[in-house]
């Protein structure tokens, strides 16, 4: 295969014009041309220049040495990488007939969903525990809490088939380094379980919570044809280490589950289950992450501010911005999980605590744009240990949970009375999406003062950017604490803990990942790790 970059057509262009620039860029004719397929495809929007879709097209010629030898010194046209997904073992006949142990993977979130998955996929059968519902009891016990103030603790936003992602924008791009192209694999999957096609090449691809319902059930079906078995509402409380080893883990209400390799694809909010990893001596460290407000704007705003002229073209959509401000405070204050045309949602898991998290359907054209507006802290800011930061995020929960009026709804301020340093009394012409609702107060007793003043300094700063950001009737909503987990339960480059051989922390919870992508791809990583060791004994 060959690979031509920086094709670049007017954004409104025919379909049948794609073909016709491939034939032109490269001087062929049309019986040259076996196939081609778009691997990516992003728009250049900038406001001093027309439109343009921007294209990276692999195709297949019918003479591709001569083709390349005749471009020899043009950098756009080059041989295509390899870019599919090779399995690394196939589970040992002990496995596959039922005479050994098989793989635990606890949760089932992005993270577990693809450990599980591709450990199936080589013959493995995992066992998935996942504390708990399906995907479709799930959704409706977090719309109890967003319209009826009943929190579930053991299914909402953060607990249940799916993860955290499934109440989210979807979104499925990533800076992570990937050489060997494992976010490829976990777009395959995606797709052959029924998300759109497009996100195989779009620049940022995202599918919506709606669409991931029914994909994740699709995934998690297809592990089960493959002899996979998915247990829900099993919680695990305990581990089982001997001599260094895991051999079991403990579940609440259930026989103990004997196993010599277990997946943990926790998530960032399954403290309970991290405190149980503490008791029972498996290393872990205290890690930086942030914490701040969701902000909502008019999307009309964001759109005019960041395409120009080209806002509001359907075939552009929704515009996202991504901003960093460092304070003079030494702190950083930047855009967290940027929702175009979305909803802050409720997102605690625990009683008695406020927690908000931006989601977004596939359309992306609710009212509001939202992002996190978040300051990062470190563990000198939390001392006492791996588990102090949990406790830093509970007290700053359950204060939010009172300034909110101590019923779920959650605390908020106008941008301009923030910035005057009084409280909102009365929203203006934007009205928050958040539910069950907003309580205006002073978010000035919601964080520390260091985050405060930080983000003060900030939210003019981003104003500089994004004409409008800072503007008085924009809606700041408390509080925003589950940005990444505040622990890291560390592995050695075997992908096994530090001093428990068997254990394999991953994803997000075990502070490998930040967003689906990369926990998918890490649980791709750790299920090939999982099944060499598992050959080699």
């Amino acid at each position: 295969m060959i690979r031509i970059t920086e094709l670049r057509l007017p954004i409104n262009h025919a379909p049948e014009e794609l073909g016709a620039a491939i034939l032109k860029r490269l001087d062929l004719t049309t019986k040259d041309l076996v196939s081609f397929e778009v691997y990516k495809r992003s728009y250049d929007a900038r406001k001093n220049v027309s439109l343009a879709f921007i294209y990276t097209i692999d195709l297949s010629v019918k003479d591709e040495e001569a083709l390349l030898k005749r471009f020899t010194n043009d950098v756009h046209i080059r041989p295509s990488p390899d870019t599919s997904y090779h399995f690394v073992a196939k589970a040992p006949e002990s496995i596959v007939q039922g005479n050994a142990l098989r793989p635990v993977v606890i949760g089932f979130g992005p993270c577990g969903i693809f450990a599980a998955l591709v450990l199936a996929q080589m013959g493995f059968k995992p066992i998935v525990l996942e504390r708990g519902k399906p995907v479709r009891e799930r959704t409706q016990d977090t719309w109890g809490l967003w319209r009826k103030n009943i929190l579930n603790p053991e299914s909402n936003v953060q607990f249940g088939e799916g993860g955290a992602g499934t109440f989210s924008d979807g979104k499925l791009y990533s800076q992570i380094k990937d050489p060997k192209f494992y976010g490829r694999k976990v777009i395959h999957e995606f797709i052959k379980a029924g998300a759109p096609e497009e996100i195989r090449y779009v620049a940022k691809p995202h599918i919506g919570t709606f669409r991931l319902v029914g994909v994740v059930e699709k995934m998690r079906q297809e592990i089960i044809n493959l002899g996979g078995e998915i247990r829900f509402s099993q919680k695990v409380v305990g581990f089982d280490i001997q001599n260094d080893h895991i051999v079991g883990v403990k579940i609440e209400g259930h026989a103990d589950l004997p196993a010599n390799h277990v997946v943990l694809a926790l998530g960032h909010s399954a403290r309970d289950t991290f405190e149980a990893l503490h008791r029972d001596g498996v290393y872990m460290e205290a890690k930086p992450f942030s914490v701040g407000f969701r902000i909502e704007h008019p999307q009309s705003l964001i759109d005019k501010a960041r395409l120009g002229p080209h806002a509001g073209n359907e075939l552009i959509g929704a515009a996202d911005y991504k901003l960093v401000h460092h304070a003079k405070n030494g702190r950083a204050v930047y855009s967290f999980c940027m929702c175009p045309g979305g909803t802050v949602v409720a997102a605690a898991s625990e009683p008695n605590r406020v927690v908000t998290n931006g989601m977004s359907q596939y359309s992306r054209n609710e009212r509001n744009a939202n992002a996190g507006i978040v300051v990062g802290i470190t563990p000198e800011d939390f001392p006492g240990g791996p588990l102090a930061g949990i406790e830093f995020q509970r007290a700053l929960e359950s204060k939010a949970f009172v300034l909110g009026g101590s019923n779920y709804e959650a605390p908020g301020q106008l941008v301009g009375d923030f910035l005057e340093g009084k409280a909102s009394t009365e929203f203006g012409t934007v009205i928050p999406s958040y539910k069950p609702g907003v309580h205006l107060t002073d978010l000035a007793e919601a964080l520390p003062p260091y985050a405060i003043e930080a983000i003060r300094e900030a939210l003019p700063v981003f104003e500089k950017q994004i004409k409008g950001f800072s503007m008085k009737d924009a809606v700041l909503t408390g509080i925003e604490t589950r940005t990444s987990s505040p622990l890291r339960i560390t592995r050695g480059p075997n992908f096994q803990s530090l001093n428990i051989k068997g254990l394999y922390p991953a994803g997000e919870g075990a502070g490998y990942a930040g967003g689906i992508l990369s926990a998918g791809v890490d649980g791709i990583k750790v299920a090939e790790a999982l099944a060499l060791d598992c050959l080699s004994q």
